[in-house]
């Protein structure tokens, strides 16, 4: 079997489709497809369902591409081993981060990163969902504590504490009044968010060791993501309340135009970690920027000490 058609394959059912897979890999979209033909015709299997929106794997498909995931992942570590032994580290450092890592901690680090490491190019995928970081194709996940997968090692990045706070436009809480206790959310409009599964994020308050949980309605409600910023704009535009990472809000919180409430209610929580596989050789582009990421201070750190 050609290791050029199974890596067709392999890279198809990550993107998604051909058309995505051939800009990541820089092959042709006609070329992929060939490749799926002919392995398709070897095995005497259909691998994947095709429409003219949407490329989704097959029963006999997805069991492939779990098995072979892993194992291109470790030829992949094969070669940049070879490669580490050149003197500048290059290579693709792949990450799968969740939007709000993407949106406040990756903007301190990867440029200054990207700037030391010339010949890194960096691939990053922004999911808030569970991930198993070796069979989606990445190299390393960013991820809060509770949600790190089992046997990983974790390096802190950015800051080392965050909260989620609450907030409003003035102009609503001139018009609705203040909420002094989280469940008076109960009678306001809330901006929401619902998780990649589908369940609706409850909004979580904790004071005095005393811990509420509220799911408020309100007009508008959105699955996380960039598509983020829109419920502050929505917040700022007076629509209703947005609970959020005080991070996200900050620029808003800084002009005046958002404000925070029930600020003796927020919770703060340990900051996010760099995680990865312990069980193979790290890549040179992920060595890198452990590296960096344990040695380099960051603004976060600059401002807490």
């Amino acid at each position: 079997m050609e290791l050029d058609d199974l890596s067709a394959f392999v890279a198809v059912v990550r993107a998604g489709g051909f058309r995505e897979a051939a800009r990541i890999s820089g092959l042709s979209a006609s070329g992929l497809s060939e490749a799926l033909r002919r392995l398709e015709a070897r095995l005497g299997v259909r691998l994947l369902h095709r429409s003219t929106r949407s490329v989704s794997p097959t029963e006999a498909g997805s069991q492939l591409f779990e098995r072979l995931s892993p194992a291109f992942a470790e030829i992949g570590a094969a070669l940049d081993a070879v490669q580490a032994q050149t003197d500048e580290p290059a290579g693709t450092l792949r990450l799968n981060v969740p939007a709000n890592v993407a949106r406040t901690v990756l903007p301190a680090i990867v440029p200054d990163f990207l700037k030391a490491y010339p010949h890194i190019r960096m691939e990053v995928t922004v999911e808030d969902s569970f991930v198993d970081i070796l069979a989606s194709g990445a190299d390393a996940g960013i991820r809060y504590e509770e949600r790190l997968e089992q046997d990983m090692i974790a390096v802190p990045i950015g800051p080392r504490t965050q909260r989620i706070v609450t907030a409003a436009a003035p102009a609503y809480l001139a018009a609705h009044g203040s909420p002094m206790h989280p469940q008076d959310l109960l009678d306001h409009a809330c901006l929401r968010l619902r998780f990649s599964s589908g369940v609706l994020a409850v909004w979580e308050f904790e004071k005095d060791g005393d811990v509420v949980l509220v799911d408020p309605q309100g007009p508008l409600l959105i699955k996380p993501g960039s598509a983020s910023d829109l419920i502050v704009e929505a917040a700022v535009a007076g629509l209703g309340v947005v609970h959020l990472f005080e991070d996200w809000l900050r620029p808003r919180l800084d002009d005046g135009t958002l404000v925070t409430v029930l600020d003796d209610w927020a919770q703060s929580f340990s900051g996010p970690m760099l995680y990865y596989s312990g069980r193979r050789h790290l890549p040179p582009a992920l060595r890198a920027f452990v590296d960096f990421v344990r040695s380099t201070p960051t603004d976060f750190e600059r401002m807490s000490g």
